[in-house]
């Protein structure tokens, strides 16, 4: 699975949907969707597209096929968290407050989103396509959906059978005191909670596994657009995501000369360096401003032509692992990967079986592997984009932690 992200809007898509056609022509059997609620997809693709995945005409010679698909992700959360949904708003609704006002207040940003994942993995495991090409959000929206299986894990592993004991000993307890009409969650309600817990939790393994699924960033050779980008790695790495793409849009063309855009290309060249020496090793493609808007079949395998000259559209480099575990000679080190970051920018402390980061305003809780957790933390240090955490073998269990550089 390839998932695109990052600034551009429609540019973003086309990039998106011109991966798709180009894997197509060469042979596999490809789906591409969109997560994001401007649905622009279909705009790219110049084909009316629905909720269902429906085959995508090509022309000339196609070895594999292409399907597309805009998610409805209203229909996904009914479908996977009704039961939790009409609970809470029963609940509120008891409290006194309207019904409209509590159905918006139980929906979290994104998890609507969240739940069009689940079905993507289906698609995967159904064997029906070689590569699902998912066009998501812009950043900002994206981070947040990919930091929600990580967030939802946690609460759920920490209230759902606690939660379903309670649950059973208030009943009676209501309804001695008169709160017969108290609504308590039943067996249902829990249930789809375990159920999406489950869910989540494969969809979390899918998308931090480099070897079925990366992310490709999408920026502008602009330096808002670059800032953008780098910190988004960051986040990525912060919560486990590999990147094994940077896609640089609408770079004018060596073969454009015209003065009035003279300081543009400089300013162009400028961030591009810029961008492959801070993302190094990993690979910088770039998609030149073509000279008509990319739209339909024929406008994106144009862009794919010229974006993917040299390599495969699925075969770069695998992601660099973001979140990894290794033994030394008296302990352990745990690396996490933050490009980008400044020492003054990380936090982290110890609190039982979990680590806890705050990078540049963003916090993770990492769940400790089980051979770490008997351990201490014996320091920490950021070196060349990388936080180290060292354990070794001891009972005690540290506090705060001072990060060194």
């Amino acid at each position: 699975m390839l998932l695109f992200t990052g600034k551009g809007g429609v540019g973003k898509t086309s990039v998106a949907a011109a991966t798709a056609v180009r894997a197509a022509t060469a042979g596999a059997r490809v789906l591409v969707t969109s997560t994001d609620p401007a649905h622009s997809l279909a705009d790219a693709i110049d084909v009316p597209l629905g909720d269902r995945a429906e085959p995508v005409p090509m022309t000339g010679r196609v070895a594999g096929s292409l399907h597309a698909q805009q998610v409805d992700a209203q229909a996904r959360l009914e479908r996977h968290w009704r039961d939790v949904r009409d609970y809470l708003v029963a609940l509120l609704s008891w409290s006194g407050l309207g019904e409209i006002a509590a159905e918006e207040l139980v929906l979290l940003p994104g998890i609507d989103e969240l739940f069009a994942l689940i079905d993507l993995r289906d698609h995967l495991a159904s064997g029906a396509y070689d590569l699902v090409v998912v066009d998501c959000a812009p950043t900002a929206e994206t981070l947040r959906l990919l930091a929600l299986p990580d967030a939802l894990g946690w609460y759920v592993d920490r209230l759902a059978g606690p939660g379903r004991r309670m649950a059973r000993a208030l009943r009676p307890l209501a309804r001695g005191a008169g709160l017969a009409a108290l609504p308590l969650p039943d067996d249902a309600v829990f249930a789809t909670v375990e159920r999406v817990h489950r869910d989540l939790a494969d969809v979390h393994a899918l998308l931090q596994d480099p070897a079925r699924a990366a992310l490709r960033l999408v920026c502008n050779p602009e330096r808002l657009s670059v800032a953008e980008t780098e910190r988004t790695a960051t986040t990525l790495s912060l919560f486990g995501y590999g990147v094994d793409a940077v896609v640089v849009n609408r770079v004018l063309p060596d073969g454009v000369t015209d003065p009035y855009l003279a300081r543009w290309k400089d300013r162009q060249a400028h961030h591009l360096r810029t961008i492959e020496t801070a993302f190094a090793p990993t690979p910088v493609l770039r998609a030149p401003l073509l000279d008509d808007e990319v739209i339909g079949v024929p406008g994106l395998a144009r862009l794919a032509d010229a974006l993917y000259a040299d390599v495969e559209p699925d075969g770069l480099l695998p992601p660099v692992r973001p979140v990894t575990v290794a033994p030394t000679a008296d302990g352990h080190v745990l690396r996490v990967a933050l490009p980008f970051a400044g020492r003054d920018e990380v936090d982290l402390h110890r609190r039982g079986g979990d680590l806890h980061l705050k990078v540049a305003g963003v916090r993770r809780t990492v769940p400790l592997p089980g051979a770490l957790r008997r351990d201490e933390v014996a320091g920490a240090a950021l070196r060349d984009g990388w936080l180290e955490v060292r354990f070794r073998p001891v009972e005690a269990v540290a506090g705060g932690v001072e990060v060194a550089t």
